[in-house]
């Protein structure tokens, strides 16, 4: 609880409808999408503008008082749960979508903005923002932001850091900063932009950013290459590149997935299958034949069992939305369900799935894997129960020794879902000890007091590394 002299500086900031402190809302913002992980904040806020936002920071950091900004919390790393108590502080009443600038093709958005509204708005304007975040429907662009949120179009068009040109935001102090702007060339001084863009709220609490927005393509086309045979699945996803073929989309779900999707959206998927590639390319309609002419060609050159191309836009609606429902659908499974990536070389990718078999089978848990195999990411998502200790003890040890094996494969230990507090303990394992004193000293710079999600990105000691059997 707040001392009274700070609840009432914040509400005569905020009016009594933007600081709430009681119990039923602070429950509601003690956890975020991560399971298992939950702390109390002392109290929750919604500011209305970058003044308030500035304002409340000038009060917090007058006490030392930590902030947590908040979009729709739909975060997979802990990054929103407040553990050290403090403010949460949400974003959503700054929703608005300020401009979209059909000359310069940028848009000027707010943090709490939806990011599916933002693209079907400015898909209705004839314009494209590619990144398309698996929780697009729900999450914020600001969320999307801090954790660099990437998605099922990464491969051809890149992620959020890759739209983002300029921002607002307010530092801890309240300072208000502004970085970049509707430029395409920018080299006046560090770029600050990049580097706020996946900081994960740690560094300044981003309040409004301008984003870049492409011409849409003209045509899109979507296909299936099923296997019986998990290396022609992954050699396919190589081949496809070497043919200097950029799909839109090329995406992996081994068997359980298979399964477990087609359960849950009625597809009629081949249940046989030991994996599955869904394939999307967009573009110029003569050059979207071509392209699926020549990938269908490849998979059955690579050994496919069979491939289809989906018949008509309905259908390939639903079979892009079975992907993104993967999660859904293994989450009816078992009470918990813990949603993990890792990234590896695409030209990896059967062997990181094979050791996640293996890992599985020797810790006696349940992984699925599915995720964007054209470029290396993949989410092995363990069914679980979080009653159970010793089952999660398992399930947290599999889980490091999977990170061990995509770091040993030149891989790394999250490809989209950002460091938080699950990841912290094994960061070190992938930047070193140099590379964590270097963090430490931007935060330092930024947050001296550590009042931005403290707690986030540095664990008290690293983990110790997995010693990989493989024999």
């Amino acid at each position: 609880m707040l001392k009274e002299e700070i609840r009432s500086a914040l509400t005569s900031v905020l009016g009594k409808d933007g600081f709430k402190d009681d119990q039923q809302t602070l429950v509601t913002h003690s956890y975020d999408g991560t399971p298992m992980l939950q702390a109390l904040p002392d109290a929750v806020v919604y500011p209305a503008d970058t003044a308030q936002v500035s304002a409340v920071m000038k009060v917090l950091s007058q006490h030392r008082i930590p902030l947590v900004s908040r979009g729709s919390g739909t975060n997979l790393c802990g990054g929103t749960v407040p553990v050290q108590g403090g403010v949460v502080m949400v974003m959503h009443r700054m929703n608005r979508l300020l401009e979209v600038d059909q000359e310069n093709l940028t848009a000027t958005v707010q943090p709490g903005l939806i990011t599916k509204q933002f693209i079907a708005h400015v898909e209705a304007l004839g314009l494209f923002y590619p990144p398309d975040p698996s929780s697009m429907a729900i999450s914020t662009i600001g969320g999307n932001i801090a954790e660099c949120s990437g998605g099922l179009r990464g491969l051809k068009y890149g992620t959020t850091k890759d739209y983002v040109i300029g921002l607002e935001a307010v530092l801890a102090s309240g300072e208000i900063i502004r970085t970049g702007g509707k430029l395409m060339k920018d080299v006046a001084g560090y770029d600050l932009t990049k580097l706020l863009v996946g900081s994960e709220g740690t560094l300044a609490v981003i309040t409004e950013a301008t984003l870049k927005l492409i011409p849409p393509p003209k045509a899109k086309k979507t296909m299936l290459a099923m296997y019986s045979d998990l290396y022609d699945a992954a050699r396919t996803v190589s081949k496809i590149i070497e043919h200097r073929i950029i799909p839109a989309t090329l995406e992996f779900l081994d068997n359980p997935t298979i399964r477990v999707v087609d359960a849950f959206a009625g597809l009629g998927l081949p249940l046989d299958m030991t994996a599955i590639l869904l394939i999307e390319q967009d573009g110029e309609p003569e050059t979207v034949e071509r392209d699926i002419a020549l990938i269908a060609s490849i998979c059955e050159a690579e050994n496919a069992d069979r491939v289809a191309v989906a018949e008509d836009a309905e259908q390939a609606l639903k079979l892009m939305t079975a992907r993104r429902s993967a999660f859904t659908a293994l989450a009816r499974l078992r009470p918990t369900t813990i949603l993990e990536d890792a990234t590896v070389p695409r030209s990896k990718i059967a062997d990181m799935v094979l050791e996640i078999n293996r890992i599985a089978s020797k810790y006696d848990v349940n992984i699925c894997t599915f995720g964007h195999a054209g470029d290396g990411n993949l989410h092995p998502t363990a069914t679980t129960d979080a009653r159970d200790p010793e089952e999660i003890h398992r399930v947290e040890e599999a889980f490091a020794e999977i990170f061990e094996a995509a770091i040993a494969l030149g891989g790394t230990i999250t490809g989209e879902h950002g460091v938080g507090i699950v990841k912290a303990p094994y960061l070190e394992w992938k930047v070193g000890s140099e590379g964590i004193s270097l963090m430490q000293g931007i935060k330092n710079t930024f947050d001296p007091h550590h009042l931005l999600n403290p707690g986030k990105l540095f664990a008290k000691s690293a983990r110790r590394r997995v010693v990989i059997d493989r024999g």
